[in-house]
């Protein structure tokens, strides 16, 4: 018997200090059964990392290859910010540079190795490319205490992230890193 999909709630109080963003965040994500918990918390950071009109979970989900993993769309139904999750193939992200205004990657993984995946390869605005990375282990410490109903207070200054659950806090550095040519 196959498993099924798990519904997540977050509300998050979100105090982005680098873009000047305070909102108060509610939203559902659902986790694939093939999906690691590093994947969806990655996802939920991002999305509130990003957060905006329009801003939103790719319909297709983990369904969709071709998809982004987040994505804002425009008035006409072209993609302004396309979003990826982990280390996407460079092919995506040359389609994704074509296609959208602004693409980010958000990796939980080493970003080493995307980053020497990606060098040499005909990536299409790669110097546009925003790419970030979080810690492995900050993930998983956070994803010992997710819930099916969490509330996070999340403050990003100076590229360091702190997310407050409750009395636990969880401190990280969100990375920046350049693909090179």
């Amino acid at each position: 018997m196959a498993q099924s999909v798990t519904l997540y709630r977050f509300r998050i109080d979100l105090s982005d200090v680098d873009r000047s963003v305070y909102e108060a965040l509610d939203f559902r994500v659902a986790q694939h059964p093939s999906e690691s918990m590093q994947y969806l918390l990655t996802r939920v950071i991002a999305y509130a990392l990003n957060a905006q009109e329009g801003l939103d979970f790719s319909p297709e989900g983990l369904h969709d290859p071709e998809a982004p993993a987040l994505r804002v769309q425009d008035l006409t139904g072209g993609i302004s910010l396309w979003i990826e999750i982990g280390n996407t193939n460079p092919k995506k992200l040359h389609k994704a540079a074509k296609t959208a205004k602004a693409v980010k990657v958000y990796t939980y993984k080493n970003p080493s190795d995307f980053l020497r995946e990606c060098q040499g390869q005909n990536i299409f605005r790669a110097d546009d490319i925003e790419v970030f990375s979080l810690d492995p282990k900050f993930l998983d410490a956070l994803g010992a205490e997710i819930q099916r109903d969490n509330r996070w207070s999340l403050l990003r200054h100076e590229n360091a992230l702190t997310i407050t659950q409750g009395e636990l806090s969880f401190t990280t550095e969100l990375h920046s890193h350049q693909i090179a040519k």
